[in-house]
């Protein structure tokens, strides 16, 4: 099975272990529930927006067919201030090639929706109400081109929330995921995930 994950740094896992990315994560439980051994592809870096993430995969000239795809972006451009109404273009396109990385199956492609830093320690000088109605009005958006392209979209928005109480969800930098929040996101996506390779 060949899996395809698209993000930023809540896809490659800044500042924890590569076993606790949640891709790799989601890979493991995967083949733990029988299914057969998971080749895992990701394009992801730290910092990058809708755009910076579009252009790495124009450039990686991806060609394979991917039986699962995964879509996660746009915290950047919300933490850049960047425009809501490009952010909506360019996910939009984003998530087409990702239907058609995995072979125009729309029901191979998962989206999550983007977690909520404005809880988090970092942004304790920041107006944390503020990058949470944004980050819900950027989510707004995703929600939205993952009905219309009729992909599933799992919203680990509110679980994210919970590292406002709980710092066993934060990696060491107090604004990044831990390994035990990106487990909470598997268990979230695992069913379907399972459900879509075992249809394969």
């Amino acid at each position: 099975m060949r899996y395809l994950a698209l993000g930023d740094s809540y896809t490659i896992g800044e500042r924890v272990a590569e076993a606790q990315r949640w891709p790799v994560q989601l890979a493991q439980r995967l083949m733990a529930a029988g299914i057969p051994a998971i080749d895992l592809t990701m394009v992801a870096q730290t910092g990058w927006t809708t755009a910076e993430l579009q252009d790495a995969v124009n450039s990686a000239d991806i060609k394979d067919e991917f039986d699962l795809v995964s879509l996660l972006i746009g915290v950047n451009n919300q933490y850049r201030g960047l425009d809501q109404d490009e952010y909506r273009a360019e996910f939009t396109e984003l998530l087409a090639q990702a239907v058609a990385y995995a072979g125009d199956r729309p029901e191979r492609v998962l989206v999550l929706s983007i977690p909520d830093w404005g809880v988090t320690p970092f942004a304790g000088d920041r107006d944390r109400s503020k990058i949470s109605a944004e980050i819900d009005a950027f989510n707004s958006i995703n929600l939205e081109q993952a009905q219309q392209m009729s992909v599933c979209y799992v919203d680990v928005t509110p679980g994210s929330r919970l590292a406002e109480s709980d710092a066993s969800l934060l990696a060491e930098d107090g604004l990044h995921p831990s390994g035990k929040m990106y487990a909470e996101w598997v268990n979230l996506i695992l069913p379907a995930a399972a459900l879509m390779l075992a249809e394969a």
